[in-house]
């Protein structure tokens, strides 16, 4: 099952209105997947060398404070947290973050990092994770998001979507995939690390992969056509895009509505019927195996 949801402001005045409007998207979807769900959202960019970094912890009073205080100097940055969410702003290197974390604080989990997007994710019911988080407070360009009934692998915070890979990438999928662990040889003898056993994974580091070795994502995709065997739609956000695939038979749903304003993705047209002009909007449903690609 699951759902997918996606949303990307065309105009600078409409980033405040983001985190409202895709709450009734991601909560809609939870009929869809009541497992676990996430968004991944994309705001204006870090300077210099700094980078965001979004950190889980199981516990929703975990002492961040603490944690922050006990970082190294050259790693601890800025710190806001957010119940079991935190998210570290550090000009030290994401690695070494990880490598400090592993060793003192091993209950956390490094969930993503980049220079303009946070990750937000967690198990339990969608309409409890946007409560928890705050999300109808969040502004930003675009976001990404996901409701998970989870088929294949276990109900963790790691399991859910959306995935990440490198940095400022993330990837949600409705479907299936029957071919993970043959991608995930080839990039484990290529030095590729893996979180999860999820199929998606596998489909999120592929991409990033190939966009490492110089494609652009719409390149990697059209790779990915080939490579990817299974059922998916697939739903992408970059710093500065979001990205809708389908399969060869398209037979997971996705609806788009797009307006001067803005453009929405859902798995379902009813997560997209509060939106403001949406009985004006360009409605259509995504052919199989074309890609679409929106630009901030």
């Amino acid at each position: 099952m699951c759902g997918i949801v996606g949303l990307l402001n065309k105009k600078s005045t409409e980033r405040a209105t983001l985190g409202e409007r895709v709450v009734p998207m991601l909560v809609c979807m939870g009929d869809r997947g009541p497992d676990s769900a996430g968004l991944a959202v994309f705001g204006p960019s870090t300077s210099g060398d700094a980078r965001r970094l979004s950190l889980y912890s199981p516990d929703l009073d975990y002492p961040w404070c603490a944690l922050h205080s006990n970082l190294p100097t050259e790693l601890a940055g800025e710190l806001s947290a957010q119940k079991n969410h935190a998210i570290l702003t550090t000009t030290g290197a994401s690695s070494a973050v990880q490598s400090w974390l592993d060793e003192h604080h091993p209950e956390i989990e490094l969930l993503s990092v980049g220079r303009s997007m946070d990750l937000y994710k967690d198990t339990g019911h969608p309409r409890d994770i946007v409560e928890r988080y705050e999300i109808d407070r969040m502004s930003g360009s675009h976001c990404v998001g996901h409701t998970r009934m989870a088929t294949e692998s276990a109900v963790t915070p790691v399991h859910s979507h959306p995935f990440t890979a490198g940095e400022d990438f993330c990837l949600v999928h409705n479907g299936s995939l029957s071919n993970p662990y043959d991608l995930r040889r080839m990039l484990e003898k290529r030095g590729i690390k893996f979180q999860t056993d999820n199929d998606t994974e596998a489909a999120c580091r592929f991409l990033q992969w190939r966009t490492e070795e110089g494609d652009t994502i719409e390149e990697a995709l059209e790779v990915a056509f080939r490579e990817l065997d299974g059922f998916y739609t697939l739903l992408i956000g970059t710093a500065d895009k979001i990205v809708l695939v389908r399969d060869a038979f398209a037979c997971k749903p996705a609806v788009v509505a797009e307006t001067d304003d803005y453009v929405a993705i859902g798995s379902e047209f009813r997560t997209l019927a509060h939106l403001p002009q949406i009985h004006d909007a360009n409605l259509f449903e995504p052919a199989p195996e074309e890609i679409y690609s929106w630009s901030v």
